[in-house]
């Protein structure tokens, strides 16, 4: 049957075909492979759904009717069947907390996290690319220094803790920044939610008051969160650059006589970007899952902190819900760095 397919839609045809059914296989294995790590989670985990759902309080026939509407009186297998086939409808559950379908707030607050993570990654490739690019350069003398130890202040303190220094210095003493939140009290409400990213919807209906009201509340938590997105993307551009410059290529350019810029920032900068669009891509699947803090400290309502919330009010439908968003987010992620390192880069191909 291969040999016939192959001969009927030739041999590059057919390896492409392979390939991709290749990937379709690995998705869909990491997928059931995620979705059954949060099956589990949410079985040995010391929370009682049916208390979190009914209260204490509740009499026992109340008790055990929910308990057979949950399907929790069912073997395992059966269980995780139930959850496999509500997943694959789009069915997370209902919130506790909100009283809502899952997948209903988490399309309410998942473009909040967007807009943020989306806005550090833009701040740590703008400025981390070029520090590491320097450094690389610099190799040994102080720009390396000083850029080496930005980088390492970025991965040493606490988030939260630059965080809340951020909100005392440039919100509380300074008044440069608004205060917490993605908009002004007074403006809450007047915009249509099209795209539930306020910037972009702000531009579309031409409102540039709160488009301007909403840049200025995400430029400080955007910047906390970009603070360590470029100290990663700077260290590891550091050290592509470092591997490029030493490569006989770059000393062939620079015999012939071609200009040093040209030699860094095109022939050694070229060939960086190519398993730097791994490391970005990374970079920002890692900024949509660990933003809870960020999200916590400025009360912006994205993910982590509808995540935050619903730990604290033991909402295992949302928590598993979000698990399962988030790692749906990654595997989307490394698909789209794997097909861009390959457009990029003819040997990968």
């Amino acid at each position: 049957m291969f040999d016939r397919l192959r001969t009927l839609t030739g041999g590059r045809a057919f390896r492409v075909l392979v390939k991709i059914l290749g990937i379709l296989v690995s998705v869909a294995l990491t997928f059931l492979g995620l979705l059954f790590v949060t099956f589990i989670i949410g079985r040995v985990v010391p929370i009682d759904p049916v208390l979190a759902a009914v209260g204490d309080r509740a009499p026992d026939a109340v008790y055990e009717r929910v308990r057979m509407e949950l399907g929790l009186h069912l073997p395992l297998y059966q269980q995780f069947w139930i959850y496999l086939t509500k997943v694959f409808q789009g069915d997370l559950g209902r919130s506790v907390l909100t009283a809502n379908p899952v997948a209903a707030d988490i399309l309410r607050v998942f473009p909040a996290t967007l807009e943020l993570a989306t806005a550090a990654t833009i701040i740590g490739v703008i400025l981390g690319v070029p520090m590491g690019v320097t450094a690389a350069v610099h190799q040994g003398r102080w720009p390396d220094g000083v850029f080496r130890v930005v980088g390492l202040f970025g991965y040493s303190v606490p988030v939260f803790w630059l965080g809340l220094m951020g909100l005392l210095l440039f919100y509380g003493k300074l008044g440069w920044v608004p205060g917490p939140g993605r908009l002004d009290v007074f403006y809450e409400g007047i915009l249509e939610s099209k795209t539930g990213v306020i910037l972009i919807d702000s531009a579309l209906a031409g409102d540039w008051i709160i488009f301007r009201n909403a840049l200025s509340h995400l430029i400080l938590p955007s910047a906390i969160l970009g603070y360590f997105s470029l100290a990663y993307i700077s260290r590891m551009t550091r050290s592509f650059m470092l591997e490029q410059l030493n490569q006989e290529y770059i000393t062939t350019a620079r015999v012939k006589g071609v200009a040093e810029w040209r030699v860094v920032w095109v022939h050694a900068l070229g060939n960086v970007w190519v398993p730097l669009v791994t490391v970005i891509a990374l970079s920002y699947g890692n900024l949509l899952e660990g933003s809870v803090l960020t999200e916590t400290v400025f009360a912006w309502p994205g993910l982590g902190f509808y995540l935050t919330k619903s730990l604290l009010s033991a909402d295992m439908n949302a928590v598993l819900g979000s698990t399962i968003v988030v790692g749906s987010v990654f595997i989307g992620i490394n698909l789209l760095s794997d097909a861009v390192y390959r457009l990029l880069d003819p040997r990968a191909r």
